[in-house]
């Protein structure tokens, strides 16, 4: 069974860090794209980053460019997002997600990630 575990989210004031962590069990990471997604209420989910299975071909919204960096260690089985120079407007709940195993996913558009995490709420406030 697959499972996805976010944590890292919290309370930090304009101009702050965070580090997001996806642990994920019942699959090796290494076979699957993964992205990552926020969202606000009465929003529509957006997609922020994303790194594929095959090549690691990254992708970061325009909206979280040069801010966030995402990563991943194949041996904690573990994705992460460095999320640096928070911004009010970054406050969200942020999920991870899983491609099917094997497919290339180069962009973070939700119909294409099958397994979610249950989120974690990142506030950003002074």
């Amino acid at each position: 069974q697959v499972q996805l575990v976010e944590s890292g989210g919290g309370t930090v004031q304009p101009g702050g860090s965070l580090r997001l962590s996806c642990a994920a069990s019942g699959v090796t990471l290494d076979s699957y794209s993964i992205g990552w997604f926020r969202q606000v209420p009465g929003k529509e989910r957006e997609g922020i980053s994303s790194i594929s299975s095959d090549d690691g071909r990254i992708f970061y919204a325009d909206s979280v460019k040069g801010r966030f960096i995402i990563s991943r260690d194949n041996a904690k089985n573990t994705v992460y997002l460095q999320m640096n120079r928070l911004k009010s407007e970054d406050t969200a709940v942020y999920y991870c997600a899983l491609g099917p195993m094997g497919e290339s996913i180069w962009y973070p558009i939700s119909h294409l990630f099958d397994y979610w995490g249950q989120g974690t709420q990142v506030t950003v406030s002074s």
